[in-house]
């Protein structure tokens, strides 16, 4: 339960903050151009409000509603969100957002998609000079990685490690990398070998519930007793194992394959020797070693996962002024990677895949950790961005359209077929809200 609330509070301020941010930059160009914005609401608010507050000699109500499905600026002389059509059919005013140039209805629209993009890469930025940027180089993870069983039926072996794809080095994993690449290069057994990829490999993984792959941590021995056939043998606490019977291994493939080796040793008989020796293959002071002991003696050493001794992390620190280009090139790359991730959605797993509000809850961190909200709340700007630019009715960018439509053919939609798009539009918006969050059902009740 408390890790139920730790998750809400995070969903709810980060989606607060991209609400207050994406209606302010409507708001803001509106006051710009003089157009009058009757009321800046936190939240949708049918039927009632939870809080409203009017300054004086203010034309805008300030206002919280009660459904946590987003937010809205209503501005005068545009059909939106609240379908204010008794004001259309009034006079046009100087005041009203009709009445305004094409170019500056257009700057008015795509305010809060720009707000939204500005700071997811203002967000970047501060991450980036307040932690720094922490990776580990996938060449050198010397104990590879560890595939789930799609990576492995396309020809990935745990132990691989990644050197490139199709022919571009890796400076760090990332599974785009790997899903936009015909030919994968790996290092598996001291020897390169190559990985071919099929075209439809993200919708294989998409019906995956485990990580395509995880780099393999060093785990260590935590004690050995003394005079023990582990120490006879040569084994010492703090030794890391990679390798049983010359197979490179993680951990939980250590646990059940001595379990395995165990029961198997058992079935063959005290005296059948083959079974009873295995192999295990560690690193002490940077040295690999090997030794062979008895299954039996094996079995009771106690090892435990330690990623600081086994993965290479790569710390890169910025300046305050470094920062902010490099907040930039994070910012222009996630959005690239989500823009050409889009069309894996419209395939039959990709629907399957779409989340609702227990999916973007999910993303975030069990425990707080500022760290990981901010990221989570940047990666969620950037999309929260680019949907709202999407060419569909009651979204910012069908707004766009019909505006673009409006400069070339040098008038405007009628204020029927208008109100028509923004009713078509919002329906398909809560059926896709009501779709995905069917998903989250689904996927608790499974």
């Amino acid at each position: 339960m408390e890790t139920f609330f730790i998750r809400a509070l995070q969903v709810i301020m980060s989606l607060s903050l991209l609400v207050i941010i994406h209606e302010s930059g409507h708001f803001l160009f509106a006051r710009l151009f003089k157009v009058r914005v009757e009321k800046f609401c936190l939240f949708f608010n049918p039927w009632f409000t939870l809080f409203k507050f009017k300054p004086r000699k203010s034309d805008t109500t300030y206002a919280i509603g009660w459904l946590p499905l987003g937010g809205y600026v209503k501005i005068s002389g545009m059909i939106d969100e609240s379908m204010d059509t008794k004001q259309m059919a009034q006079p046009e005013q100087p005041w009203e957002f009709r009445s305004k140039p094409a170019w500056q209805r257009l700057l008015i629209m795509v305010g809060g998609v720009l707000f939204n993009f500005l700071l997811a890469l203002f967000i970047y930025s501060m991450i980036l000079f307040h932690w720094g940027d922490e990776y580990i180089p996938a060449k050198e993870a010397k104990h590879g990685m560890a595939f789930n069983e799609t990576a492995k039926s396309m020809g990935f072996r745990d132990g691989d490690i990644l050197l490139s794809a199709d022919g571009k080095e890796f400076t760090r994993f990332a599974l785009r990398s790997v899903v936009d690449a015909r030919q994968v290069t790996v290092l598996r057994n001291n020897k390169e070998v190559s990985v071919y990829i099929p075209e439809n490999m993200m919708q294989k993984l998409m019906g995956d519930s485990t990580y395509f792959a995880q780099f393999i941590p060093a785990f260590v021995i935590g004690s050995v007793n003394e005079g023990s056939p582990a120490m006879a043998a040569g084994l010492q606490a703090g030794d890391s194992i990679y390798a049983l019977n010359g197979e490179p291994v993680s951990y939980l493939g250590y646990q059940n394959g001595m379990k395995a080796l165990k029961a198997q040793a058992t079935t063959a008989g005290n005296d059948s020797a083959d079974y009873r020796r295995i192999t295990l293959a560690y690193y002490r002071d940077g040295v690999s070693r090997a030794t062979s002991l008895e299954v039996d003696s094996a079995y009771t050493i106690g090892v435990y996962p330690d990623p600081k001794k086994g993965l290479p992390f790569v710390k890169a620190t910025y300046g305050f002024f470094e920062s902010f280009p490099a907040g930039i090139t994070l910012g222009v790359n996630t959005l690239k990677g989500y823009v050409s991730d889009m069309k894996h959605i419209f395939s039959k797993e990709g629907a399957k895949q779409l989340g609702g509000f227990g999916t973007i809850g999910s993303i975030f961190p069990a425990q707080w950790d500022w760290h990981k909200f901010w990221y989570m709340t940047a990666l969620l700007s950037i999309m929260l961005a680019f949907m709202n630019i999407l060419p569909v009715p009651a979204l910012d960018g069908g707004h766009v359209l019909f505006l673009f439509y409006e400069i070339i053919a040098r008038r405007k939609p009628g204020d029927k077929f208008m109100e028509y798009a923004q009713i078509t539009g919002m329906t398909l918006l809560f059926g896709l809200l009501i779709w995905a969050n069917f998903n989250d059902i689904i996927r608790f009740l499974l």
